[in-house]
């Protein structure tokens, strides 16, 4: 049987057999995948006018990975070429971009597309996906690929921020034409994306001033050029797949023993570990930060994972600079010159950095009500406030037909990220053939299913839930979501989650016919 043959005209055929929205490395992953599986009729949405996800939004200076690039790629498409072991954003884009050529995904390619509800037809058992534009694409099997910072912070979550008259710059709209050469600037934040900017400007700008609302844990990277030498080595077949595999059999190990390790053992033994690294912390501290007060506030008093830990070798030693001035005064408002803190002072700016955060795919506001409806009106973002975040192996909803999402509740396990979209994607993508196997018009996980996946996940997080919630709930963190929930993290190891994404009994599915659909779906048999 071929599935590439597109469906036939006729009043109820859907423009696409198969849509993906996003064309990050979760979307170019289902692309690739499709292609393999024989699925030809397919588009790739994309909002902006290139692929590569976050590494075609952000540009912002020090932009780089914080995993070595040995573990940030594709297991079909593992490159010897990197320039750096941690390469910097440019070339990352590039890479991506070079994925979607050789695999011939541009022709699947749709750009500058912004889709804003997602709405399943009933009556004719197809996607109807609505743009930003006004145009309708409608699709039979719909993969969402949108990662795990869905949309950035629009409001920062602190009054006057229109306000300010001088250069607003944010990580995922950096405006490159505006010098801030000589210039005063504030940064808000000090997450993964600040850790990156504070160094790279902080040469550059007159006065520097961080905000910090909570210390991040700053490691040392072991960055540097990877010589030629280096590269033939990467470049001997099955190499870096050794490496790779040895990396996630350890990460794997991790969190196999956390879930399945006792609490009596889990509790004494986490909260010795954060007390003993919050101590070699604060020791590490001691040797970069040349001023005591400041070596105080950037000391953590929260476990080296409970929020996300960061790499660099140059953002603690940024503040031993004489125009980098930390401050932890809360910030009261932005005012038309700068920022002004409870204590009284208001400092003044010719540019402000807003490194405030995302949206993230583990918190349920990040759902709007309205934009996702399923079956007989489900609505996934009432859903998810009113039931809290779940779905079948992270991907599936019942009530959703014909739709996976790559990036869904309890998914990370660990790994880096393209080996974690490969694994869904490929869930994804064996549901749907074996849906066009079947001539079926509905794929649907069973609620019997569904429901039996959670209890089981709800009862092994036990222990990822006493890290966050009980030893390390006084520090915001994302790994946290709004309702308490941890559920950005799979309580599994790497290898279960991929056995279960890949081998998923296909029967934790229903299919369904609509006959007269069917025939077309079916046309290339």
């Amino acid at each position: 049987m071929s599935f590439s043959t597109p469906l036939s005209d006729g009043p109820s055929a859907p423009d696409h057999q198969v849509a993906v929205i996003g064309a990050g490395p979760g979307g170019l992953a289902a692309g690739v995948k499709l292609k393999r599986a024989g699925v030809g009729d397919f588009v790739i949405i994309e909002r902006a006018d290139e692929v590569g996800g976050s590494w075609q939004e952000n540009t912002y200076p020090g932009l780089g990975v914080d995993i070595p690039a040995i573990a940030y790629q594709y297991s079909f498409a593992r490159n010897s070429g990197w320039s750096r072991v941690f390469p910097y954003g440019a070339e990352v884009k590039r890479y991506h971009m070079d994925v979607a050529r050789k695999f011939g995904l541009y022709p699947h390619l749709r750009f500058n597309t912004n889709v804003l509800r997602e709405e399943w037809d009933d009556t004719h058992n197809y996607w109807k996906l609505h743009t930003a534009d006004g145009t309708i694409i409608t699709t039979r099997f719909l993969i969402s690929a949108v990662g795990a910072f869905v949309r950035p912070k629009e409001d920062p979550g602190i009054s006057g921020w229109k306000s300010f008259k001088g250069k607003i710059q944010r990580p995922s709209n950096w405006d490159h034409d505006y010098d801030h050469t000589g210039k005063k600037v504030g940064i808000i934040g000090t997450g993964a994306s600040a850790v990156q900017i504070i160094p790279s400007i902080a040469p550059e700008v007159a006065e520097l001033v961080v905000f910090q609302r909570t210390p991040v844990w700053s490691l040392p990277k072991p960055d540097f050029a990877m010589p030629e030498a280096g590269r033939r080595v990467l470049g001997v077949p099955g190499l870096q797949a050794v490496v790779h595999g040895g990396v996630l059999v350890v990460a794997d190990l991790v969190l196999r023993a956390a879930v399945a390790a006792p609490m009596s053992v889990v509790r004494p033994t986490v909260t010795a570990f954060d007390r003993w690294t919050i101590a070699a912390y604060r020791r590490y501290l001691k040797r970069i930060i040349d001023d005591p007060a400041t070596e105080a506030q950037l000391a953590p008093n929260f476990g080296v994972v409970a929020k996300r830990p960061t790499m660099s070798n140059g953002y603690l030693k940024a503040f031993n600079r004489d125009n980098v001035t930390l401050t932890t005064d809360p910030i009261e408002k932005i005012t038309p010159r700068g920022i002004k803190t409870r204590d009284g002072v208001e400092h003044k700016f010719d540019m402000i950095v807003l490194a405030t955060g995302y949206e993230v795919f583990s918190d349920p506001e990040t759902y709007r009500p309205g934009t996702i409806l399923g079956r007989n009106g489900f609505d996934l973002g009432k859903f998810y406030t009113e039931n809290g975040m779940q779905a079948y192996q992270s991907v599936s909803v019942p009530s959703l037909p014909n739709r996976w999402t790559l990036v869904g509740p309890y998914s990370w396990t660990g790994s880096g990220w393209h080996a974690f979209v490969e694994m869904t994607a490929d869930h994804a993508v064996r549901a749907i053939k074996e849906g066009i196997r079947r001539g079926a018009t509905t794929v649907e996980v069973r609620q019997d299913a569904h429901d039996a996946y959670h209890r089981k996940t709800l009862q092994r997080a036990e222990a990822v839930r006493f890290y966050f919630n009980e030893l390390n709930g006084h520090v915001p963190t994302y790994y946290r979501n709004s309702q308490g929930d941890s559920t950005y993290l799979r309580p599994s190891g790497f290898f279960e989650a991929r056995r279960g994404n890949r081998k998923f009994p296909l029967d934790d599915y229903r299919y369904e016919k609509q006959p007269a659909v069917a025939d077309r779906l079916v046309a290339g048999a």
